[in-house]
This record gives C-alpha cells, sequence and structure tokens, in this order.
C-alpha cells in the first residue's frame, strides 16, 4: 500500500522538532514525507527541515512563497501524493508501530475512508479521559505500547475523523473530492465536512483502537490565530444540519469506554498511572471533532 505522510507547517518550532524527530525514529526509509511550509520565514524552521531531509532520504520540502492556509496547504499536498495519506499535525508525537498499525486497519476494510488513533488530545478519541485535553503523557512510547496490547482492535466507526492525525485513502478522496477551502477558509471544519461527504457516499470513518499519537494540541498554524466554532462551524451545520445530533449522540453512547478501560488497566499492571481524574464537562459537538 503506496502512503506518504504530511505534515502542514507554519510556525511552532520547538513542537515541530519533537514531530520530526519522532518521525525519523519511526519511519522506514522508503515512506514518502511531504513536509508543506506554509510561509514560515522562520530559519529554525528551515534547518529542521534540511536536517530531517538529510535523516530521512523520501522526503520532500514545499515552501510557500506565501501563506495560504492549513486547508488549501493540505489540500494541494494530497493532490502531489499520488496514494494513500496521512495528515499528521505539527504538534505532534509519533510512537513506533502507529503507521504499520493503521494500514493494517486501512487493509481490513476497502470501504474506510479516514483513519484517527488514540491520543492525549483528540476529543472524541482522547485517552484517558474521553473529550478532554489530556496532558502529553511523559512515556507516549508506554501509552502506545498499553493501547496496543489491549486486545484485538475493533476498528469502531467515528461520527468524523480528528485532524490532528488522520488517515486518507486515495480512492477516497477520488470519489467525493478533497478538502473545501473554497467553504472552510484557512481552517476548522474542512475534515468534518470530509468525513461526512465520504460517510454520505458509503464510505467509513473509524478508529484504529490499537494504534497511539501524542499531540500538544493548539499549536499548529496557531500564529495565525485560527480558532475551532464560529463562521465555519455555522457553515458546517448549514450543511450538514444532524452534525451535532451525530456527535452528541456518540459521546452519549461512548462506545470506546471498555476499550479506554482496557487501557488503563494495562498501563496499571505496567505499574504507570494515567493521571485521570473525572471530567468537569463534555466537549462540545465542534470539539469533538477537530484535533488541530
Amino acid at each position: 500500500m503506496s502512503v506518504e505522510v504530511v505534515v502542514p507547517i507554519h510556525g511552532g518550532a520547538s513542537v515541530l522538532r519533537g514531530c520530526l524527530d519522532s518521525l525519523a525514529r519511526t519511519l522506514a526509509d522508503d515512506v514518502g514525507v511531504q513536509l508543506v511550509d506554509d510561509a514560515s520565514r522562520d530559519a529554525a524552521i528551515d534547518r529542521l527541515l534540511a536536517e530531517f531531509a538529510g535523516r530521512h532520504r523520501a522526503t520532500r520540502i514545499i515552501v510557500h512563497d506565501r501563506n495560504v492556509g492549513f486547508v488549501r496547504s493540505v489540500d494541494d499536498a494530497m493532490r502531489r501524493s499520488a496514494g494513500d495519506v496521512v495528515l499528521l499535525n505539527s504538534d505532534t508525537v509519533v510512537t513506533p508501530g502507529w503507521l504499520d498499525r493503521l494500514l493494517v486497519c486501512a487493509a481490513s476494510d476497502a470501504r474506510i475512508a479516514t483513519i484517527t488513533p488514540f491520543s492525549n488530545n483528540a476529543e472524541i478519541c482522547s485517552f484517558p479521559l474521553f473529550c478532554v485535553a489530556n496532558p502529553v503523557p511523559e512515556d507516549a512510547d508506554a501509552v502506545a505500547r498499553a493501547v496496543g496490547a489491549s486486545g484485538p482492535p475493533a476498528y469502531p466507526d467515528l461520527p468524523t475523523a480528528v485532524g490532528f492525525c488522520m488517515f486518507v485513502r486515495r480512492a477516497a478522496l477520488d470519489a467525493v473530492g478533497g478538502f473545501d477551502a473554497a467553504t472552510f477558509g484557512r481552517g476548522y471544519g474542512e475534515e468534518n465536512d470530509f468525513c461526512l461527504r465520504a460517510a454520505a457516499h458509503g464510505w467509513r470513518n473509524v478508529l484504529c483502537d490499537d494504534a497511539y499519537v501524542a499531540h500538544v494540541g493548539g499549536q499548529s498554524f496557531a500564529p495565525l490565530g485560527e480558532h475551532p466554532g464560529g463562521e465555519n462551524l455555522a457553515r458546517l451545520l448549514a450543511r450538514y444540519p444532524r452534525y451535532n445530533a451525530q456527535v452528541a449522540e456518540f459521546i452519549a453512547r461512548d462506545p470506546l469506554a471498555s476499550r479506554r478501560a482496557a487501557i488503563a488497566t494495562r498501563l496499571g499492571s505496567d505499574g504507570i498511572a494515567t493521571g485521570a481524574t473525572p471530567p468537569q464537562g463534555r466537549a462540545d459537538a465542534m470539539h469533538g471533532a477537530t484535533g488541530r
């Protein structure tokens, strides 16, 4: 299966270093990586991209002359890729085996359009607390091992992927089109729109429940001041009036509860505390589907 990892970048050199270091230690040499710098104009980022390309030969570096925003950066990158893609925020830290597990999940059903892994900060895919921005764990690899060892994966359906780390099948892109930059501008809501379009055509959006990717959150494209909700949420709801209800129903059912409990038990048996405390409230529906 041909796959390319796409990392859109605008500022955030400090978190980008952690992301690239984790990619360098977890990816096979022949896995393509496309680093898309959306006009950061930061010498520190230039150095990080060059250093990564020196460590990972299958790297393409794209630098924009002007800032075009997250959505267009990603959409153009997906068009440059020939196969499947994994969209990975620059404030993530991937763990050993993460990509292999996503690909095994993708191979399990040709109707899977998108795949999201577990994370500390991924709203409906968050662990240990559901719909909570949990802190990045001290040992993300240990959490990933527990996630992978907590029973066979079931690949449960999600109402939408969460954009911090999102596998997208090429066949789904070809069938329903890419992200809608004309509607969603510089970002937020575009991945939800894509997932809902795909679902309307019979595709699935699933959780890879044996994979884990840590996510700082609120750092990718943060210098542009982009935030979830607002006009983009209104546009999404105008197009999909039942979207809020779908996410709310998923949150109320909490079908991932037993898997999270199994992971927590595994961590406990390994002598690692989850650090979880009871949540004070639930995330709203838009937050339940946005992970940037």
